[in-house]
């Protein structure tokens, strides 16, 4: 292993290997084994500063091998939702979240896979379009923007760059805007010196960006964003608060900045 790898991309503490687990080991191995073992070991090292963990050699893959190895024909044995269940909720709480979302705020889902969401979100008369680095190939982002709302849902602990991520996200926001995303918190699962059973920690899923809340309030921080948590695995960052989505914030909501 290139021990270059082994910095900390959130704060830049050099880390630790934690530990080792089987790359065929994915999210749904609580219920029943999905893949048998195939040999293939993947490291994780952990931050002892902001408590972020990754697998770095992971990290290095590009686009193509992430779909060859990971996003093929048979990731739908590991992630069964994730074509039709996890966006039509997700959908779903988003229009509960906003009942009256004026069709002048500009929404990108970021990482949206075929679309599902958007398209949804859209026939509850949103002004929505999705982006998704695997199927939009050909599409510059950049080019998009800029968008007042962004969701972002199980997407940032599958990115093996999550600097590059922060800047692209700051890029296409709209001043004053909001990112939503969600991402299990790993408080109290991933400890030095412990082997590794957070479930969570599931390279066949390619969760290969595992965040402390620290982890993601210093992520913040340096994209000049404050961050907070609506649960473990629902997170906002933002600057100021648009009229729009005033009622999220009421004025005992925990933030951090």
């Amino acid at each position: 292993m290139n021990q270059d790898h082994l910095i900390c991309p959130v704060c830049s503490t050099a880390c630790s290997l934690l530990d080792v687990v089987d790359f065929n080991k994915s999210c749904m191995d609580e219920a029943a084994r999905v893949f048998p073992p195939c040999g293939l070991p993947v490291y994780y090292a952990l931050c002892p500063e902001c408590g972020f963990c990754l697998a770095p050699d992971l990290a290095t893959w590009t686009l193509e091998e992430f779909e060859e190895r990971i996003y093929n024909t048979d990731y739908c044995l590991v992630d069964p939702d994730y074509l039709d269940v996890r966006p039509r909720a997700n959908a779903a709480n988003l229009v509960s979240m906003f009942r009256t979302m004026p069709p002048s705020v500009r929404h990108l889902d970021y990482g949206g896979g075929g679309g599902l969401l958007a398209k949804l979100l859209r026939e509850s008369d949103w002004n929505s379009i999705s982006y998704d680095p695997f199927v939009d190939k050909g599409l510059d982002p950049a080019r998009l923007g800029p968008f007042d709302l962004i969701t972002a849902y199980e997407v940032f602990e599958h990115v093996p760059d999550i600097r590059q991520l922060m800047s692209n996200l700051r890029a296409l926001l709209s001043p004053n805007g909001l990112i939503l995303f969600s991402t299990l918190a790993s408080d109290g699962n991933l400890h030095p010196g412990q082997r590794i059973n957070w479930w969570y920690a599931s390279p066949r899923n390619g969760h290969i960006s595992l965040f402390s809340k620290k982890s993601l309030a210093l992520l913040a921080q340096g994209s000049g964003f404050n961050c907070a948590s609506f649960s473990p695995g629902f997170h906002v960052f933002f600057t100021g608060v648009p009229p729009w989505a005033v009622h999220l914030f009421p004025a005992d909501f925990a933030r951090s900045s």
